[in-house]
């Protein structure tokens, strides 16, 4: 199992077989490189770890933990975990400040607890079955074991080709789960428990003036972005030139005795290239600043991609993530990022459209949108992803929706009605009354008291903290970045900041024709104001010139092959014409035809020919 995570590890090995349990480890020393070595116990061996992470209070928690009679062997964050443990059992979780995915085994009680830290930033995999329970930060190597369970689940390719990954608890294997964020699990060798330990507070706001609110935040910022700056190795940050990664690095830049190491990467095509705004802030703050040009190479990047996300993944952002974080990696081994902040303070352009959908509901009848959807059916669509006809159809065709369904339509990569044409009879059949978008709508209504007179954005941010941020662009991020072996560190994911950030009016953050209004507003005057107000671009690759040229052929060939279309899933004319009205321009299809793509060579390596296959 370890073998298949070397690259989560490539510094050391470690294994522990102990009386019902066996613990393994790879490890990627950042923090006491000589002593911190896992699987690690307590002093008399009763309480064994392994800890994929970095606990960022740990020197905070361990005079405390010597005060109680402790005894420290290493200087490592991984110890003061375990005796935390002593301390509180389950509870442990919830005094620490980091990232982390851990097990921890008891062998007095011949209890394990598994803990995955708040916002989601490290994975955990398991199964059980009558032998006992199996757990990994990967699902491959979880696939090397004989008794894992390999059957498809048909639900999970429905959520997969709505959300563009699969949410929640499931994976793409029926019977293999994945621990939530925010979640511990305690197994005593019957069934496996789990519960959540933490949420965010999204109803009760805060008292403080929005001058006051910008002020903390700043200071929160700064305060997150110091703690996370502790190595003993090599650090440094992505630097986009959008809002979120600029923050972070000026707070890096306050608070560091040494000029910040910072990185970038551009493309050939302007439209996706942000490298200017990137070099802008760099300058701003004296950064070392390092920028790499590069080509995607879709053809030699997807194998790669494919092996190293374990499961059908939709987010074509993973290509420029992982090639940013092979660059970086040649210079540092952690680098600091901005996850997190479109989520929480609002800064996707789908948060608008929701404010405009109410207001056009409320000055409009269903007949006039019902007539305004027919007249903007007409409209040449294109295949830009910018495009404002594009935009103006899809919003007018939304517009009839409730609210909740409206953000849906938005979000989804193929809505319920296109997922039911491209279905064949035989899978839907399978599916049953399944629906992937039962989902969503759940979680925007789970947690409120009473959803209908609670803000929709608000309920809309939420939601997408609890999905698309841990299910979607932290595995993105995760898996692009360990796949070289590159550690990545999010300010903005602090506890402090996403209960702050919770805590917030909506109309501190989103209006009309405003996004991250109080994020931008805390950084006046030390942000450039070319970086608070530009247009936001995004960090993606072009498919659907891609998908028009050089990739026509090999899309068309992946997906209409008799043995991709023999696996049953879909009508071939369906996706066909997905193809073909992309080839000529009469729809952008790019994103649909990435993830019947991704999903099909997913198969092909995982399920047709093993999964260490690379």
């Amino acid at each position: 199992m370890t073998d298949t995570l070397v690259h989560r590890g490539p510094d050391g090995e470690g294994h522990v077989a102990l009386e019902g349990c066996g613990l393994g480890h790879r490890r990627l020393s950042i923090i006491d490189l000589e002593g911190g070595r896992q699987p690690l116990s307590n002093e008399d061996e009763s309480v064994w770890i392994t800890f994929n992470g970095e606990v960022y209070n740990f020197l905070e928690l361990r005079p405390d933990l010597e005060s109680r009679g402790h005894r420290f062997r290493t200087h490592s964050d991984t110890e003061a975990i375990v005796h935390l443990y002593e301390e509180l059992g389950a509870r442990v979780p919830e005094k620490l400040r980091g990232m982390f995915a851990f097990a921890i085994w008891n062998t007095r009680d011949r209890s394990l607890l598994i803990a995955r830290d708040r916002a989601g930033k490290k994975p955990v995999y398991w199964f059980e079955d009558a032998e006992g329970i199996y757990f990994a930060s990967e699902i491959k190597a979880l696939l090397t074991l004989p008794n894992c369970p390999r059957e498809i689940d048909p639900e999970s390719i429905d959520l997969y080709l709505t959300y563009q990954s699969i949410p929640g608890t499931k994976t793409i294997f029926n019977g293999v789960h994945r621990l939530p964020p925010a979640s511990r699990l305690v197994w005593t060798g019957e069934s496996a428990k789990i519960e959540t330990y933490w949420q965010a507070d999204w109803v009760r706001k805060t008292d403080l003036s929005y001058d006051d609110a910008k002020i903390r935040l700043r200071e929160l910022i700064v305060d997150a972005t110091k703690a996370r700056l502790i190595s003993d190795v090599p650090l440094g940050a992505f630097l986009s030139g959008g809002v979120d990664s600029s923050a972070v690095v000026s707070a890096m830049a306050e608070v560091s005795s040494a000029p910040v190491k910072t990185f970038s990467i551009g493309f050939p095509n302007r439209d996706f290239n942000e490298t200017q705004y990137a070099r802008m802030v760099a300058e701003k703050f004296g950064t070392q600043h390092e920028e790499f040009i590069v080509e995607p190479d879709a053809m030699e990047i997807l194998p790669k991609l494919v092996w190293h996300y374990d499961q059908p993944y939709a987010d074509s952002s993973a290509l420029p993530t992982y090639y940013v974080s092979r660059m970086t990696r040649q210079r540092v081994t952690v680098a600091l990022n901005g996850d997190g902040g479109d989520e929480y303070f609002g800064g996707y352009e789908r948060y608008r459209a929701l404010l405009m959908h109410g207001l056009y509901s409320s000055l409009t009848t269903s007949g006039i949108r019902s007539l305004t959807e027919k007249a903007t059916s007409w409209l040449p669509e294109g295949v830009q992803n910018r495009s404002l006809a594009r935009k103006i159809r899809r919003f007018a065709r939304a517009s009839q929706c409730t609210p909740d369904k409206f953000n849906l339509s938005i979000f989804a990569y193929f809505d319920a009605e296109a997922r039911q044409q491209m279905y064949s009879d035989e899978f839907r059949a399978r599916l049953g009354n399944h629906s992937a978008d039962d989902y969503l709508l759940r979680l925007m209504t789970d947690g409120w008291d009473n959803p209908r007179k609670a803000d929709l954005v608000d309920r809309v941010l939420r939601s997408d903290t609890l999905m698309y941020l841990p299910d979607t662009l932290l595995v993105k991020v995760d898996v692009a970045s360990m796949a070289v072996s590159l550690e990545t560190r999010s300010p903005l994911l602090d506890t402090s900041i996403m209960e702050f950030a919770a805590s917030l009016p909506r109309t501190w953050k989103v209006g009309a024709f405003s996004s991250k209004k109080i994020l931008k507003e805390a950084h006046h005057g030390i942000l450039p104001y070319e970086i608070l107000y530009r247009r936001k671009m995004g960090f993606s690759v072009p498919l659907s010139h891609w998908f028009q040229g050089e990739l026509h052929g090999y899309i068309r060939e992946i997906l209409l092959d008799s043995g991709s279309l023999a696996r049953g899933y879909f009508k071939r004319e369906v996706i066909e014409r997905l193809i073909d009205d992309h080839k000529a321009g009469r729809r952008n299809n790019a994103f649909r035809l990435w993830a019947l793509l991704m999903l099909e060579l997913w198969h092909r390596q995982f399920a047709d020919q093993g999964s260490n296959d690379k």
